[in-house]
Parts: structure tokens; C-alpha cells; sequence
């Protein structure tokens, strides 16, 4: 007999919002599904700590229970965290929302359940859930993200984890859902015949999505106008940079390559400041004699972020590691003139709708200088191939029904 609804548990998010890539991910795709009646989604939302969700403030949430509500149609259900335990949080997280699922899914006696993990972080732990949830009928899929073990942030032993942990989570799941072909390329390669029983991974791809329409703020709004003489910038008159403050971002090639072009434009960084990383940069480069580089804070305001992109002359994305990221498709969505690291990631996103440089020295000026000069022409023809791109690839309309037929296959 055919079952009327899949439930579908989501794993690894802190909440449903704007907080990253997988907490916008999990929004969309409640937000999509919201009235579709063949599939209902649990989701786990951190209780407290860093990113967690207050549904007592959000727009939408009906509370049910002193740690459950209800957001676009899901089920959603708060996982209390020990904040002392720092950068282990996170797998605390996963194990504690896993050990939920399964308590979930056997109280409701969920027939055929999915539980789907993002992100590689609790690879000693996945053995004994995937035979726990398999024996309640379910199975595992996992979106393994990018190499979070080639990240420069962690130390040595903590890579070797990371690695380690990747592996065993490969291991154990159903189906690896990856948003980059590259990830799933380097699954194969890395992980051929060291699945179950020597299998080769199974593996899909359904890239994460984007926005296609344009922000809701006009070019006079006293919103932007005001951004901008606070951070004495001007329509049309910067470069544009947005994400993580970290070095695999390889913002000190951006800035040491935009500090030696030749160009009058600013170059506006809007970022979370990592104080230590910071002033690191200012010893090698000595960026704060640069009038032009203006690091100009964070800014959470959806709208107003999206006019700052279509207004800006180019952005950069130097991002080297990790699957389809979040930042370039919105850019390419928005900017007309992007100038990307060269890395596979990238090309395989972008194609021809973009311009391209290597950390090389002398790479990235060459190509400012060079934008600098371009005809509106043709800067114009590069944002239409940039939003067409986005469009017919990754805009979340066309993400969520890939979602919806592969999380309905009957396998």
C-alpha cells in the first residue's frame, strides 16, 4: 500500500532563517513546500546559543509546546545545547537531534521516514543511527557540503577529524545529495568502493538555489541613501565582497591585488570582522593606508543587501573551498560584472557569465584594471548570462521541485 506522506527530518540547521546556507536552504524549502500535502518535514532548530530561533518573535511560528511550533507547515522541534562546550556544539547538535528523530519516529510510529543530515560532522556516531533509523524503516541521506577538512581555521588534529568524519558518513547513508558536481565528483573518486560492503556511494546532485527577482527598494530609498553616505560610498563606485571573514576566502589576495590596480573605485567588504585575522592582514598588507578598501560591517537587512549587489560596479568571490556557495549565486543574481577565483566550483556555476583570476600575483589587478575599462555593453551581457544562468539552474523554484521528486522516489 502506498504511503500518503513522507516525513522528512531535517538535521543540522540551528533554525529556519537567514543565519547560512543551510538555515536559508531549510526556509526555502519548508517555504516552498508549505502547502504540499504529499510530503511533511520535521525540523530541528537550536534552543539557545549562536543562531538559535526564537519563535515568540517570528512572523508565521504558531507555538505548540514549550519546545515545538509550527513554521510554513513543518514540525519543528528545539534542541537545548551546553554552550560551554564551544566548537564541539555542533556535534552535540546533530547526535542530540538524530536521538530525537528516532524518539519522534517511533512515537508516531512514522512509517518509511527520511532523515536528512547536513553537513559531515558526527562521523563516529552515524553507525549506530543509520542502523537505528533503518530498523525503524528509514533511511539517511546526507548533503555532505564542501571540504570542510582543507579549511585553514582548524588545526591539524581537527582536520584529520573532519576527513575521518567525512568518510564514515559517506559510509553510512542511503543517498549523498551534493549541491556542487564537483562534490560529487570528488566523492566518487575519493570514496569508490569504500561504501556498505565495498559499494560504490549513490549520489545525486541538486545544486542550492537562489533568488531571480530584484530588491523591493527603489534607488532613491533613504534605506540605501543613507548606507551609503555612512559609508561614503556611491552607486556604480565599488567593488563588492560578501562572506565569512576567513583565509580560504582568500580576501588577502583580493585586497593585496585591489590595493595595487589602478582603479578609483572603493572596494566595500561587508563581513563579520575577525579582530585576529584583521590585524594580521594590516601587518603583511598595511590595507588602512588605502583610502579605497572600507570594510563596512555586516548587514542582515535581505533587501537592502540585494540593492548593495545590484548597485555595485563588481564583486569578488574568492571562495576556494566547499560546494555551490550561497554568496556567488545571489552575486550572479544581482551584480552584472563578477571576477571569480578560478577554481572548479566556480567555473562549474558561473560558466561564461563571469570574468576569472588565479591567486597568482599580478592576476587579479590585471582583471580590475581591466573591468575598470569594459564597455557597458558589454558588462550588460554579462549580467544577463549571469541571471539567465540563475534562473534556469538555481533559482529555489527549480531547487525545491528537484527536493520534491527526489524525496518522493519509490525505492
Amino acid at each position: 500500500m502506498a504511503q500518503d506522506v513522507q516525513h522528512v527530518f531535517l538535521v543540522g540547521a540551528k533554525s529556519l532563517g537567514a543565519y547560512g546556507g543551510y538555515e536559508t536552504f531549510i526556509n526555502k524549502l519548508t517555504e516552498y513546500h508549505q502547502n504540499n500535502e504529499k510530503i511533511k518535514y520535521h525540523v530541528a532548530c537550536k534552543a539557545n546559543g549562536d543562531g538559535c530561533m526564537n519563535p515568540k518573535q517570528t512572523e508565521g511560528a504558531t507555538i505548540t509546546s514549550d519546545h515545538e511550533f509550527e513554521y510554513h507547515n513543518a514540525h519543528c522541534f528545539q534542541i537545548h545545547i551546553p554552550e560551554k562546550l564551544g566548537p564541539a556544539q555542533a556535534i552535540y547538535y546533530d547526535v542530540a537531534t538524530l536521538k530525537e528523530c528516532c524518539r519522534i519516529i517511533k512515537e508516531q510510529k512514522i512509517q518509511h521516514p527520511i532523515v536528512y543530515i547536513m553537513a559531515c560532522r558526527i562521523g563516529p556516531f552515524i553507525k549506530h543511527y543509520y542502523n537505528e533509523i533503518h530498523s525503524l524503516g528509514g533511511k539517511v541521506y546526507l548533503n555532505p557540503d564542501g571540504h570542510e577538512w582543507m579549511r585553514v581555521k582548524w588545526s591539524k588534529p581537527i582536520r584529520k577529524y573532519w576527513k575521518l568524519s567525512e568518510q564514515r558518513m559517506i559510509k553510512y547513508c542511503d543517498l549523498a545529495i551534493c549541491d556542487s558536481i564537483t562534490i560529487e565528483k570528488y566523492i566518487h573518486e575519493c570514496y569508490n568502493g569504500k561504501g556498505i560492503g565495498g559499494r560504490n556511494p549513490k549520489t545525486t546532485f541538486i545544486a542550492y538555489g537562489a533568488e531571480t527577482r530584484k530588491s523591493k527598494l527603489a534607488d532613491d530609498d533613504p534605506k540605501l541613501l543613507d548606507w551609503y553616505k555612512e559609508k561614503g560610498l556611491s552607486a556604480k563606485g565599488y567593488y563588492l565582497v560578501v562572506g565569512r571573514f576567513v583565509p580560504e576566502n582568500n580576501y588577502e589576495t583580493m585586497i593585496r591585488e585591489f590595493m595595487k590596480s589602478k582603479t578609483k573605485r572603493d572596494f566595500a567588504l561587508i563581513t563579520n570582522v575577525n579582530d585576529k585575522f584583521l590585524h594580521e592582514l594590516e601587518e603583511r598588507l598595511h590595507f588602512r593606508s588605502d583610502k579605497r578598501i572600507k570594510f563596512v560591517g555586516t548587514v542582515y537587512d535581505q533587501e537592502l543587501l540585494m540593492k548593495i549587489r545590484e548597485n555595485a560596479y563588481g564583486y569578488f568571490h574568492g571562495h576556494e573551498v566547499g560546494g555551490t556557495n550561497p554568496s556567488l549565486l545571489e552575486a550572479l543574481g544581482s551584480t552584472d560584472l563578477n571576477l571569480l577565483l578560478d577554481v572548479g566550483f566556480n567555473r562549474e556555476v558561473a560558466e561564461d557569465a563571469a570574468l576569472y583570476w588565479t591567486k597568482e600575483e599580478g592576476s587579479l589587478r590585471k582583471l580590475i584594471d581591466k573591468a575598470d575599462a569594459m564597455e557597458q555593453g558589454c558588462i550588460r551581457n554579462l549580467g544577463n548570462k549571469a541571471q539567465t544562468r540563475i534562473k534556469e539552474h538555481y533559482s529555489w523554484g527549480f531547487i525545491c521541485n528537484r527536493y520534491e521528486e527526489e524525496l518522493l522516489k519509490n525505492e
